[in-house]
Order: C-alpha cells, then sequence, then structure tokens
C-alpha cells in the first residue's frame, strides 16, 4: 500500500465564529466540546467552498465524509462574545482519507490572532449504502488543492 500524498501547506481555509451563550458554561467559558463543533462547521464550509457539499455527494457520488480520528489541543479558553477564526488547512491525502489541521484563534485587531486550540483530523469516505470504508472518486480527489 502507498503512503498518502503530503501535499502543499499554504492553503488555508478560515471560517468567522462568535462564541454565543449557548456555547460557554457558567463561567462564560466554551465549552470544550464546542471546539469540536468549531471544527466540524469549518471543515464542512471549506469541502463546501471546494465544491463538495455532503448530501449532493451521497447523491451523486455514493459516499460520505466521517471523521475517523481527532487529536485535540487546548491551549486557552475563549470567552462569551469573543470572535474566532477556524482554520482548516489540507495536510495530506490518500485514497480513501485527508487529514487536516486546524485551529481556533481569537480574532484580534492587527492580524494578531492569538491561537486557542489545535486539532489534528483524519476524514475517511464511506459508502452511503453500506456505511463502510471506500475509495475516494477521482472526481472527488481531484477537487483538493494540491
Amino acid at each position: 500500500m502507498n503512503a498518502p500524498a503530503q501535499l502543499p501547506t499554504n492553503d488555508v481555509f478560515s471560517w468567522p465564529v462568535r462564541v454565543y451563550w449557548e456555547d460557554t458554561d457558567g463561567g462564560g467559558i466554551v465549552y470544550y466540546a464546542n471546539y469540536l463543533k468549531y471544527f466540524e462547521r469549518a471543515r464542512t464550509e471549506w469541502l463546501r467552498a471546494l465544491g463538495l457539499e455532503q448530501r449532493k455527494l451521497q447523491e451523486t457520488a455514493g459516499g460520505l465524509f466521517v471523521v475517523s480520528e481527532a487529536n485535540v489541543k487546548f491551549l486557552r479558553s475563549a470567552r462569551l462574545d469573543d470572535m474566532l477564526q477556524v482554520t482548516a488547512r489540507l495536510c495530506e491525502m490518500g485514497r480513501s482519507s485527508f487529514s487536516i489541521a486546524q485551529q481556533v484563534r481569537l480574532s484580534l485587531p492587527h492580524d494578531a490572532a492569538q491561537v486557542l486550540c489545535t486539532a489534528s483530523v483524519r476524514v475517511g469516505w464511506i459508502n452511503s449504502t453500506t456505511h463502510r470504508p471506500a475509495r475516494m472518486p477521482a472526481s472527488v480527489v481531484d477537487v483538493f488543492p494540491r
């Protein structure tokens, strides 16, 4: 089996998120599990920006993307009303999965964004009927930046 190709690291997608009361604990600090939701939103919007929408993929390509692994590191807390930027950057591409690096950054003036949380996420392709791992169609793979 061939090792996944290492891809250039200069294409970073960013998605804005504001912290609402529902995202926080009683002290106004973002509850840790909500960072996973922020990462999911940014990944979904990144895929959408590439022209890959989950529902359409299920109908036309017979498959879906699913998270198979996530490694998250919490560095600092986001708080109520903070404006965040959540990023996604493709790191490696395989035949049935890809890995991306993600960050949640506190938006600060003058591009001095502070990193609050990082994640390494592996996303796999599954057959939408059997829910078993499958190879991504070339039409899907070709959309990703190289």
